[in-house]
Order: C-alpha cells, then sequence, then structure tokens
C-alpha cells in the first residue's frame, strides 16, 4: 500500500523513515517544505507540496501533528482531494471527538479513517517499537496492518473511532502519576543521603520498577532531561484528559496537579525539556531542608 506521511517533527520524522525501511514510504508533506524535501532526498520518496497532493500519488496517508485543529485541517485537505478509499492514519494526540469529526469529514469525501495514537516516546519511534492504540472499524485496522507493523511494537484495536484516543488520553494520566510518583521519590531519596545510582538499581528490581525510572532516573539525578517527551505536548495532552472529564463531571486531581507543575516548567523555559525535568521541582522542595543540615 503506497503511504504518504504528514508531520515530520521529532516523533513523525523516524517513523516515516521506518515505513520507507519496510518499504512503503511513497511521499511525504510537512508544514516546513526543507523538512519534506529533505527525507525525499535521503530515501527517494516524493516531496509533495500539500496534503492534496500527497493523497493523489498514496492510497494510505499517515498523519502526526500536534494540535487538534492541525489534524482537522490536514484531514479537511486530504478530503478535498475527493479520492476514493483513501486510508487516513492520524498518530497525533487528540481528543476523541476531534476524532470522530475527521472520520466524518473523511467518509463524506468516500475515505476512511483511523485514530491511531502511539505511545514510546522519541526511541520508540526511532526503533518501530511504539505501542499503538487503534479507533476504527475491523476492516480498516486490517488493511492498516502493514503499515502500523512498520511503526509499533505492539499494536491493539480498542474499538470505533475515537476509542483510540480515549486510550491514549488514559495512558497520558498514567504518565503524569508515574512522572509524579517517580520525581518526587528520587527526590525525597536524594534529601535522605542516599547514592542515587544504587537507589535506582535497588528499586527498579522491585514493585516500583517501571520504565520510566530505568531510562530517565539516570538522567535526572545528573540534571539532565534529554528530550523524549515534551512537557508542553504531555500538559496539552492533560489538557485534553481535563476537557474530557470536565465532560464526565469529573476534576481529575493528578492531572490538576501535574498541569499546575509543568506551567510552572514552562515559565522557567523549560519548553524543550524532557517531562522528566519536574524531578528539578521535587529537587527544590528539600532545598530548605538541605540549607539547614548545612548551618
Amino acid at each position: 500500500m503506497k503511504t504518504g506521511f504528514v508531520g515530520l517533527g521529532a516523533m513523525g520524522l523516524p517513523m516515516a523513515r521506518n515505513l520507507h525501511r519496510a518499504g512503503l514510504l511513497a511521499g511525504v508533506s510537512n508544514r516546513t517544505p526543507t523538512k519534506a524535501e529533505q527525507l525525499a532526498a535521503e530515501t527517494g520518496c516524493a516531496a509533495a507540496g500539500s496534503p492534496e497532493d500527497l493523497a493523489a500519488m498514496c492510497e494510505a496517508v499517515v498523519i502526526c501533528v500536534s494540535a487538534d485543529a492541525d489534524v482537522l485541517a490536514v484531514t479537511d485537505a486530504l478530503a478535498a482531494a475527493g479520492k476514493p478509499g483513501l486510508l487516513v492514519l492520524d498518530c497525533s494526540t487528540v481528543s476523541s471527538e476531534t476524532a470522530k469529526q475527521a472520520d466524518r469529514r473523511m467518509r463524506e469525501s468516500g475515505g476512511r479513517f483511523l485514530d491511531c495514537p502511539v505511545s514510546g516516546g522519541t526511541e520508540g519511534a526511532q526503533r518501530g517499537t511504539l505501542s499503538i492504540m487503534v479507533g476504527g472499524e475491523p476492516d480498516d485496522v486490517a488493511a492498516a496492518g502493514p503499515i502500523l507493523q512498520a511503526m509499533g511494537g505492539s499494536i491493539t484495536h480498542m474499538g470505533p473511532v475515537g476509542a483510540g484516543q480515549a486510550t491514549k488520553a488514559t495512558n497520558q494520566i498514567m504518565v503524569a502519576g508515574i512522572n509524579q510518583a517517580v520525581t518526587e521519590a528520587l527526590a525525597f531519596g536524594q534529601a535522605q543521603g542516599l547514592p542515587t545510582d544504587r537507589l535506582i538499581g535497588a528499586l527498579e528490581k522491585g514493585a516500583a520498577g517501571n520504565w520510566f525510572l530505568s531510562h530517565r532516573g539516570p538522567t535526572m539525578v545528573r540534571g539532565e532531561y534529554p528530550l523524549g517527551f515534551k512537557v508542553d505536548l504531555h500538559a496539552k495532552d492533560l489538557r485534553i484528559c481535563r476537557a474530557m472529564g470536565d465532560a464526565l463531571g469529573v476534576r481529575l486531581p493528578m492531572v490538576e496537579m501535574t498541569l499546575i507543575h509543568y506551567s510552572r516548567l514552562l515559565d522557567e523555559g523549560s519548553v524543550d525539556e524532557d517531562i522528566s525535568a519536574l524531578f528539578r521541582l521535587k529537587s527544590d522542595m528539600f532545598s530548605g531542608q538541605n540549607n539547614q543540615k548545612k548551618d
């Protein structure tokens, strides 16, 4: 299936490269044309001037952009091409309602739509091991199988369109909780005077062990926050979770607390840092206690 890709950011670029390695990538399009041109030169695929042009040369198109409005704008452009049977796979993180709107617009033009948000960070995107949560019709999911398998190590069909994004929202709440727990616990352990390298080694072998502790713990305790998942993007996702909770008449304490903390990080200039930068705020809680010890 000739596949196009729209959105060559930190996640999209390696995902598109994995499609190329699988022999599926026919063309790419990006808001900044030079990125598309560079990848086209690297892979031999076409650099399309617009999503409409991309649709004309492809049977399927993967979208990976930042915001709900961007997803709808790209979907409208693909729908405008009027190509019957065009299969659109949206790997962005947006609201379930946005996914349903995009699906309606594609169906009206004779196309098909799947919401396919991903988890696994830039490492997973590079390695092709992303966890992909899919919403859509079973026949469309089956047709998209080779495309999804080229980008992910785990593909789960969650239900109709919108179910993928609802699953991703659940994931993002859990990620917030893990980030809060790991950064706070390591800051606490550090304040106890424990050797953090041995602390991480001890904790990751027991019930507290998790991916974030093992992969982000060693860097955060060194004051390093290499980009895996941007603070501002997780904040955007949590605002989606907040809106979904509001629709149910529920306020989500973990979401609210993490949004407050992320706001502080962004005010400090952490726009391009990983969410593990939360460790800085947690460490600051103990700064007064450390100063008292010195006195």
